[in-house]
């Protein structure tokens, strides 16, 4: 099919569930089913959002905005997956705990609310990764109709374009947590330490970047087009001390620079694929 007939197949899809309650993260892939689940459902649609310290925070505005925008109602919870040792020690299968204490709580306001389905945004490139949050949200009975239509990440972002979502080509924003090395133990502090790192970078300008954090050490990456430029516009020593003013004992720069995942690339398994959206 190609993005028109895909679109109009995930409408008709949606538009049979009568109700639905979306998981809505703020990414994209999220986005655009909220968006046509508020065209063909309206107010029978509501996306929520689950805030927890894994979450950055500045991506919590742009959902709320991003919602308004599109006029569906937005609900807020809180989610304690940090509380899991088996989310918090940050075992390879970490998304399965934060996606089974999210959809356990979605499940509960679908039921109170009174909606018989709960939607995510998992597309069909998805289903072909490593991605232990999508069996738990399974286990749970969601639905991912941009999967099921067999929606890609870049035809998600086609149609988000052709409707008009400015959007439309917004970079992934994985959880906080995916910045540590699987093993590395995840705490608030440390969750709060990364998530201000990065902050003070797009505050500076540098929109797609990640802080890994090894220890007390952080790892900067930027597109590998962007390192000459990062070095030379940057003011190096008040980032520094920045970053040591955060708790960081060493600051270092990635020369090969950004790449989705490629904290754990030696472990085969991407950290960053499914977290959040």
């Amino acid at each position: 099919m190609m993005g028109v007939e895909k679109l109009a197949a995930l409408r008709n899809l949606i538009a049979e569930l009568d109700r639905a309650l979306i998981a809505y993260s703020g990414g994209i892939d999220s986005t655009l089913v909220a968006k046509v689940a508020q065209d063909v459902l309206g107010d029978r649609a509501v996306a929520v959002t689950a805030v927890s310290p894994s979450l950055f925070p500045a991506d919590l505005e742009d959902a709320r905005i991003q919602a308004a925008a599109i006029g569906i109602r937005h609900e807020l919870i809180e989610t304690h997956e940090l509380e899991n040792p088996n989310y918090a020690t940050n075992p390879v299968n970490r998304c399965y705990f934060c996606k089974s204490e999210l959809h356990d709580r979605l499940r509960e306001l679908a039921q109170a609310w009174g909606y018989d389905y709960v939607l995510d945004g998992v597309n069909a490139d998805d289903l072909q990764d490593y991605r232990p949050g999508i069996a738990a949200a399974k286990e749970r009975g969601v639905r991912s109709p941009l999967a099921e239509v067999g929606i890609s990440k870049l035809e998600v972002r086609a149609i988000a374009k052709s409707l008009g979502l400015p959007w439309w080509n917004k970079p992934a924003q994985p959880c906080l947590s995916s910045r540590f090395p699987y093993g590395e133990e995840i705490t608030l502090a440390k969750l709060q330490r990364v998530g201000h790192a990065e902050y003070y970078l797009r505050k500076q300008g540098w929109e797609l970047c990640r802080v890994r954090s090894h220890g007390d050490t952080a790892r900067i990456e930027v597109p590998q087009e962007q390192i000459a430029d990062f070095v030379t516009m940057t003011d190096l020593e008040k980032l520094v001390n920045h970053f040591q003013s955060l708790g960081f004992t060493y600051v270092t720069l990635d020369l090969e620079g950004f790449r989705s995942g490629k904290l754990n690339a030696g472990i085969g398994r991407d950290p960053e694929r499914g977290c959040r959206d």
